[in-house]
């Protein structure tokens, strides 16, 4: 997927505390949402349709990826 990050406008979680051991989240046209590591801003992106990004945000609001104890 050939995707535009011309006009990307990045952000972090407001729980990422402000260090650079994050990823950030930019929503680009057409429904497409782009993920990057805060710390190689121009390495690569995933991008992910909206059903996608629900899929995934959802699993991880369950716990589905929490680490057991």
């Amino acid at each position: 997927m050939n995707v535009d990050l011309s006009g990307a406008r990045w952000f972090k979680s407001s729980h990422s505390g402000g260090g650079q051991d994050c990823v950030e989240v930019a929503f680009l046209a057409e429904g497409i949402v782009g993920v990057r590591d805060s710390k190689d801003r121009t390495g690569p992106v995933l991008a992910f349709n909206a059903g996608q990004w629900d899929t995934f945000t959802t699993a991880v609001e369950s716990g589905r990826f929490d680490h057991p104890e």
